[in-house]
């Protein structure tokens, strides 16, 4: 009996020794990605509706923001994994010491954010004293401000009216001021609603200086470095859906940033998407010069103090 009994202590410390050790059931990664109604944001929503995620063992929820304050205090916050953000926003936070990993370069902008005019209003010079409509610390305010120094005028020479890009368009067509700068879907909407609207400058005079980053929390980028892979395989593989059925695309993008198809027949030529091929060049070669741009610009337009060391913000090890 009291050898039966030791065998059977064995038997059961053998037992718990290999439940402990073998591997258990993990279920899919959870990530909480932060994002703006930006149409070169698309490829995420492409591949929240055809499954693309859950297909790479992720369970991602997409948390949609009006503006860049917003989002950026979210992601800054730690409520959010990853987040799209414009790259001048990604080295604002970056230099104010939020732990942050640029993993993918998304997409640049050239007609796609803009300065839009009324009538009576023809060159950056005629902005003087008159009240300009846009978004602080955002895309347009950084184009703004380029837009502006190109010139010879600061902030100082017009008179700054703050509201989300959302909102800007809106009040240039009420007329509650005589200049917006804002980018798409509101730049398509504001030339459909009135014909005294035009294009006054885009972000295509300085090719680069407007574009747009993921990043993910370093935090998680060091406790999941498969999911972060996983993340980049889903946009190369949304891309390739986009560039197989641009219609169908076309379509998924105008739905989730509120839009029709038809007013955004022309906003798409505006944007330039990069996939995983175009990043393994770009993030680690042509970008970094864009990104030293963008910051030395940032800087001088009083957004950041000191330009952060760039090379250990941007991570191309996940792109391998």
């Amino acid at each position: 009996m009291k050898t039966l009994r030791i065998l059977l202590a064995i038997l059961l410390t053998s037992i718990i020794a290999l439940s402990a050790c073998a591997p258990r059931p993990s279920g899919p990664v959870k990530v909480r990605i932060g994002t703006q109604p930006w149409i070169g944001y698309g490829p995420w929503w492409i591949a929240q509706e055809k499954g693309l995620f859950a297909k790479h063992g992720l369970e991602v929820e997409l948390v949609d923001f009006v503006q860049d304050t917003e989002v950026n205090a979210a992601f800054a916050s730690g409520e959010m994994d990853a987040a799209n953000l414009a790259t001048h926003t990604a080295i604002k936070l970056f230099a104010n010491g939020v732990d942050l990993k640029v993993v993918l370069l998304e997409d640049a902008s050239y007609e796609a954010d803009a300065i839009l005019a009324g009538a009576g209003i023809n060159s950056i010079a005629d902005l003087k004293g008159k009240g300009v409509a846009y978004e602080e610390g955002s895309t347009s305010d950084l184009l703004l401000n380029y837009a502006l120094a190109q010139n010879g005028m600061s902030l100082a020479d017009i008179t700054p009216v703050p509201m989300p890009a959302s909102d800007a368009g809106a009040a240039l067509i009420a007329g509650r001021v005589e200049v917006a700068v804002t980018y798409e879907p509101y730049i398509s909407a504001a030339l459909a609603e009135s014909k005294d609207i035009k294009v006054l400058y885009t972000a295509g005079e300085r090719p680069g200086l407007i574009s747009d980053v993921f990043v993910v929390s370093g935090k998680f980028a060091r406790e999941n470095p498969d999911a972060v892979k996983a993340l980049l395989k889903v946009w190369d593989e949304a891309m390739a859906f986009y560039n197989s059925n641009p219609e169908e695309g076309k379509r998924i993008i105008a739905e989730a940033v509120g839009s029709s198809l038809e007013e955004l027949a022309t906003a798409f030529d505006g944007v330039e998407f990069y996939d995983l091929k175009a990043n393994q060049t770009a993030l680690s070669g042509a970008f970094m010069e864009t990104i030293q741009d963008v910051a030395e610009v940032s800087k001088s337009i009083g957004l950041i103090d000191t330009i952060p060391d760039l090379k250990a913000m941007v991570d191309t090890s996940f792109l391998k």
